[in-house]
């Protein structure tokens, strides 16, 4: 093998790649955002992580960008051994409760604003899976989290807020759900797919899907008080296979616990 590439090594999941790959004494090659290098050396294995998600929907054109055009130069004209693409389980939404396989047919409607995501992405998927020279795997993460002081997304703010206030308001109703899984197990699984010969696709999901009434049990088991939006009518949410992200040998922790294991961490509780 020739060594390790990270498109996309700014953004949460490409950087903790990049540290983890060096932190066992890896040849990372990281590059930056339009680095014409890309195209003159030998790239060996590439995690494509490039790509945007809170603000897609505002920037439309840099979306597809980053999830289609990039890649497509990548599969082109580069030299690579194989290339992991990084996917989405949004990309299952439009299922409801039928949606979670890798081998499920998946629905869109071309003229929803919101799907500029889901149909780039699964551009994406399509020329990984079917121009590579059967050189690419996909890995379609569900809700990634880190609860490391200072992380963004839901969870991580969640228990931001907890760590000053025993009661929590959330303008959000109990019955909605997602499949949460902490970064250090994508990146386990990341890492089991890059170095094995992994064809396909696989959900990088927990394959539990948590509702906020599930977490307000929990809080409340701790001694916090989580106050929730009045309950409401849900679409019914997919929900993840993960046997094959099992057979890598990734086993992904509980949220519910590991959100319990931070709350009764001695000092946690600063008000």
């Amino acid at each position: 093998m020739t060594g390790w590439t990270v498109i996309g090594a700014g953004g949460f999941i490409g950087g903790r790649l990049v540290h983890a790959l060096r932190a066992r004494g890896e040849d990372v090659y990281a590059p930056a955002r339009g680095e014409g290098g890309l195209f003159e050396r030998d790239l060996g294995r590439v995690f494509y992580c490039a790509g945007l998600t809170g603000d897609f929907a505002v920037r439309p054109f840099d979306t597809v960008e980053a999830h289609v055009t990039l890649l497509a130069q990548v599969l082109a004209k580069a030299r690579f051994e194989r290339l992991i693409y990084l996917s989405s389980t949004r990309l299952y939404d439009s299922l409801g409760a039928a949606g979670g396989r890798e081998d499920d047919i998946l629905a869109f409607d071309p003229a929803a604003p919101r799907n500029v995501y889901d149909l780039s992405k699964a551009l994406g998927e399509n020329l990984t899976l079917a121009r590579s020279d059967g050189r690419g795997a996909v890995a379609r993460l569900s809700n990634v989290f880190d609860l490391a002081q200072g992380a963004s997304g839901f969870l991580p703010e969640l228990l931001q807020k907890a760590r000053l206030a025993k009661a929590i308001t959330l303008d959000s109703a109990p019955g909605a759900v997602r499949d949460y899984i902490h970064a250090d197990d994508v990146i386990a699984a990341l890492l089991a797919m890059g170095e094995g010969d992994t064809s396909g696709i696989v959900n990088v999901a927990s394959g539990r899907n948590v509702s906020n009434a599930d977490l307000a049990q929990v809080f409340a088991a701790a001694g916090w008080t989580l106050n929730l939006a009045p309950e409401r009518p849900m679409p019914p949410a997919p929900h993840c296979a993960v046997e094959r992200l099992l057979a890598h040998g990734i086993s992904p922790r509980d949220p519910r616990e590991l959100i319990a294991e931070a709350l009764a961490a001695p000092g946690f509780y600063l008000g």
